[in-house]
């Protein structure tokens, strides 16, 4: 059974009003030993080894074909392709004048590069979850913009202990617990990742983005 959140989110009417939406409760990460033990578990013929060779070779095949044009369809799981973006940092090319000699900079240019995976999951997984999970609001039922008082240094070791504890924190879970908007909490997560003293740095990208302890001394 899954716990969910009711979260509060405008309209888009600019009238002032709130949607409610469901947000699942997120409690820990899978690393993929935890993946491989469960596959095992579920199907003891194959070993962890044969199961980890075999999500090697899917990854493996993936980084092959995806960049050549080609989607990826696996039964029962999703379609996987490509997403193609710009470089982050444009670069400048340099010319050489044939008759003089000179070294003359060209207009920056940036270079197209892979920038993420999309994922368009099967339908077939989705019925299979509804036909097997039933989903319970928790305790703290409709999540509020609360007024905060707290200080950044408390809601940063509020997030230090929640890390120390589940591994890492996402940004919904950092903004719940220090009772923070998701802008707000956003906000605050850039300047403590920012600062190399803060013990907190980021992990992942876009939507699998999380915090995680850093270092002492050392962020990113």
């Amino acid at each position: 059974m899954g716990s969910y959140v009711l979260k509060k989110m405008p309209n888009g009417m600019g009238k002032g009003d709130c949607a409610l939406y469901p947000k699942l409760m997120i409690y820990n990460m899978f690393d993929d030993e935890e993946v491989i033990k469960r596959i095992h578990e579920y199907s003891p013929a194959f070993s962890e080894g044969v199961i980890r060779g075999v999500l090697n070779a899917l990854a493996y095949t993936m980084k092959s074909v995806l960049p050549m044009g080609h989607s990826m369809k696996i039964d029962g799981l999703g379609v996987f392709s490509l997403a193609l973006g710009f470089n982050e940092e444009p670069e400048a090319g340099y010319t050489v004048d044939d008759e003089t000699g000179e070294v003359k900079q060209k207009e920056k240019y940036r270079h197209v590069c892979a920038k993420n995976i999309n994922f368009k999951v099967d339908q077939k997984l989705i019925d299979e979850i509804n036909r097997h999970t039933t989903f319970e609001r928790h305790a703290s039922a409709v999540s509020q913009r609360n007024s905060n008082d707290s200080t950044l240094e408390q809601r940063k070791n509020k997030a230090i202990q929640f890390i120390e504890k589940q591994g890492f924190i996402m940004l919904d879970e950092y903004a719940q617990i220090n009772h923070l908007s998701r802008t707000g909490a956003s906000r605050e997560l850039k300047h403590l990742t920012a600062d190399p003293t803060s013990g907190i740095k980021e992990r992942g990208r876009g939507s699998h983005k999380v915090w995680i302890l850093a270092p002492k001394g050392a962020n990113g």
